[in-house]
């Protein structure tokens, strides 16, 4: 009879073991499946301004090198004078000092397409003035814009 009530005990040991990895087994599987809400990743979104600058360091870096090689310079690109209006991550940062040197990129940059023979100038001259606007507001991006100037 004790060996009986043994081999009963151990059956059901061995079924509830079997189930129980069962379940885990399925838990993990469930989880794989569901995305964790806690640890979602999400995707930066630049502010107007922050896409209109990315914008205007890739045509300033086009614009070095048609200057460099001595090529025409175009036409000023006028979707730069959105500066004075495209929204900010933080809106605080559009006061007197922002405009001022928005304003003076700006001046700058037309010179380049008015006075093409002083084009090297008036780019460095823009350039000087997104240096001196970010050393107030954003120092991130200062490295990459140096990388503008042009040193010949």
């Amino acid at each position: 009879m004790k060996k009986v009530i043994v081999v009963v005990l151990v059956l059901l040991f061995l079924v509830l073991s079997v189930l129980s990895c069962q379940k885990a087994a399925e838990k993990t599987a469930e989880e794989k499946c569901e995305p964790k809400t806690e640890n979602k990743l999400e995707m930066y979104q630049m502010s107007e301004m922050a896409a209109l600058m990315e914008q205007m360091y890739v045509d300033n870096k086009r614009l070095k090198e048609r200057i460099q090689k001595g090529d025409t310079i175009g036409q000023f690109p006028q979707h730069f004078l959105r500066i004075h209006e495209a929204v900010m991550t933080d809106e605080s940062d559009n006061d007197a000092f922002f405009k001022e040197q928005a304003a003076k990129f700006i001046k700058a940059q037309e010179m380049i397409y008015k006075d093409p023979k002083n084009a090297k100038e008036h780019f460095n001259t823009g350039v000087d003035a997104c240096i001196q606007c970010h050393q107030q507001k954003c120092g991130g991006p200062i490295p990459r814009i140096k990388k503008l100037y042009i040193k010949e």
